[in-house]
């Protein structure tokens, strides 16, 4: 294979794993636009230096590995002097062992094996296994509170309701459709949102995040979808906090966990 052909198949490789350092980046700040400016600056990196990719156990551990050299070095959720809710988070995050949240989400949302968040995070694996058990237990202490579901399947409501409830979180109802959201949304505001993107009444998710955020100001919200690199472009405003259907009782756990620590309240356009 020519070099050239060889930088194509990579630059193939890394703009299919590119959604999912997104959304790690994101869950990590908190924030699309802070999320995706990390990750670009991942990508000018590896434009500079590729050797990462010869030496890692897959291109996917290369892309995330490149990332945390960054991260470890400029990276933080917020900073010192923030007001208001960010000054909530970092106030949340002074509380946590150094490195349990991107080991956390490397586990449970990224699906890494301990070895591979090792690798990424160039540690010994004994210590990455330590950061995972201690994990769970530091977010889901951290913050709590009421959360609001979206969701028009019964049985998918009532198992998001069960997890979130077993974090000791208090859930103030389940909205089907997106007249439901507002409703429910205008009479107990939530702390925290976590929604289907299609509604039973053919209504979109998104639609009704958007309106309650217009109203009710700065909410973190998670959105569930079957296809979450339709929402991970990085070309419009689009969900700092994404879960992928079908998706595991951990994922639900860590994202939410995470998500607490933050607000999100950018208008997220329709895909």
């Amino acid at each position: 294979m020519t070099q050239s052909a060889s930088d194509q198949s990579l630059a193939s490789v890394v703009a299919e794993l590119l959604p999912f350092l997104r959304r790690y980046a994101r869950a990590l700040t908190g924030s699309q636009q802070t999320g995706d400016r990390l990750a670009a600056t991942t990508l000018e990196a590896l434009l500079t230096d590729r050797s990462i990719f010869d030496t890692a156990s897959s291109p996917k551990v290369a892309l995330f590995g490149a990332f945390h050299s960054i991260w470890g070095s400029v990276g933080a959720p917020v900073q010192d002097g923030e007001t208001g809710l960010g000054a909530k988070a970092q106030m949340h995050l002074s509380r946590l062992t150094e490195n349990t949240r991107e080991a956390l989400l490397l586990n449970t949302i990224e699906e890494f094996s301990p070895k591979e968040i090792a690798e990424i995070m160039q540690i010994d694996a004994s210590e990455a296994d330590h950061l995972l058990s201690v994990a769970d237990k530091e977010l889901e202490r951290s913050v709590s509170g009421k959360i609001m579901i979206i969701e028009d399947e019964a049985i998918i409501a009532l198992h998001i309701k069960k997890i979130v409830t077993e974090l000791g979180h208090d859930v103030t109802g389940v909205a089907r459709k997106h007249k439901d959201a507002v409703k429910l949304a205008a009479q107990a505001r939530p702390d925290l949102i976590l929604s289907d993107i299609q509604l039973a009444d053919g209504s979109s998710g998104l639609e009704a995040v958007n309106e309650i955020l217009e109203a009710s100001g700065d909410i973190p919200v998670i959105f569930i979808t079957a296809f979450p690199e339709r929402l991970l472009t990085g070309e419009r405003p689009e969900p700092a906090f994404l879960i992928s259907k079908p998706y595991t009782e951990d994922q639900v756990r860590s994202a939410v966990s995470q998500a607490m620590f933050f607000a999100s309240s950018a208008v997220i356009e329709p895909t």
